[in-house]
């Protein structure tokens, strides 16, 4: 007879955001010591790829790509760059990791559009086609640029953690780092984990609930960092080819097996404007996708 499983949640910070790990287990020792194991893990790559770290291995990159240097990378840093080729690929160039240089233009905080004249200066040191990636060597042809994980790394995180749990004989659970959710396996009754999805124009509204027993979802929108002028929503996130933010959809939601890919895909078809939608619905995964004018659609 199967021991009864009890329900452990843990709430911690991580990565900028709100985060919590919600486990079904036997005994609290076991939960405690899978949960403590995955946000060890978090933080971990927090501290390797934060850009707020000036001793982040990422800040050490950037200072290379700063003189337009070359360094060599570990095989972690390595598959975070070979899936970032990818997204850039398939995204034809909108998925671009050197674009975070952008932010210097873009103050969220501020309700004031920046200069044009910046904008085209920053544009100068953004492209991955100023890269050359030869594992384990990373190249920056362009003094002066930046690149920036911020696109993958917590989904990355979202799925390390899981899988930590996993061996550590979880087998119902669900982890969440600031809506970046994956889900090891259904409730301890069998029942799928309800997973709200913020609506991007009400701060306390749902655009759906879904019901989930295992995967991965991830959302891209323009939700808190963003400015309003003369009725204008300007979002964070940018297209790396025009400097400036991208005013089609307000947010897209996306459901896969891993949530780094789900992660992708959304802020992909974000970048994507209006061919967003088509582009998602060839990828096949299920999606949700809302446009700035409040029309929805999708296939969830």
């Amino acid at each position: 007879m199967t021991a009864e499983l009890n329900y452990y949640r843990y709430e911690f910070k991580a990565m900028g955001t709100p985060c919590d790990i919600q486990l079904f287990s036997q005994s609290e020792l076991k939960a405690k010591r899978a949960a403590d194991m995955a946000i060890a893990d978090v933080q971990r790559l927090e501290n390797l790829y934060s850009r707020y770290k000036t001793d982040s291995f990422l800040s050490e990159i950037n200072r290379t790509a700063a003189s337009a240097g070359k360094i060599e990378v570990d095989d972690e840093t390595a598959s975070l760059l070979d899936y970032a080729v990818t997204c850039y690929e398939q995204s034809d160039g909108l998925f671009d990791i050197t674009s975070g240089i952008l932010r210097r233009a873009w103050k969220f905080d501020q309700v004031a559009l920046p200069d044009q004249n910046l904008i085209d200066e920053l544009l100068n040191k953004v492209g991955w086609h100023n890269v050359t990636w030869k594992k384990p060597v990373l190249s920056f042809s362009v003094p002066g640029m930046e690149i920036d994980f911020g696109g993958v790394v917590k989904e990355y995180a979202v799925d390390r953690a899981a899988t930590l749990c996993y061996s550590h004989g979880i087998r119902h659970g669900v982890i969440n780092l600031g809506g970046d959710i994956k889900v090891i396996g259904p409730r301890a009754d069998g029942s799928p984990w309800r997973v709200g999805i913020r609506h991007p124009r009400d701060k306390d509204g749902l655009l759906d609930t879904l019901l989930l027993y295992e995967g991965a979802l991830a959302s891209s929108g323009d939700y808190e960092r963003c400015i309003l002028i003369n009725g204008v929503r300007y979002g964070h996130v940018l297209n790396p080819k025009t400097g400036w933010p991208v005013k089609h959809l307000a947010a897209v939601s996306v459901i896969g097996d891993f949530c780094v890919v789900a992660g992708s895909a959304s802020t992909i078809a974000m970048l994507k404007e209006t061919e967003g939608p088509e582009w998602l619905h060839e990828l096949g995964l299920p999606h949700l996708w809302v446009d700035v004018q409040g029309a929805s659609g999708g296939s969830i």
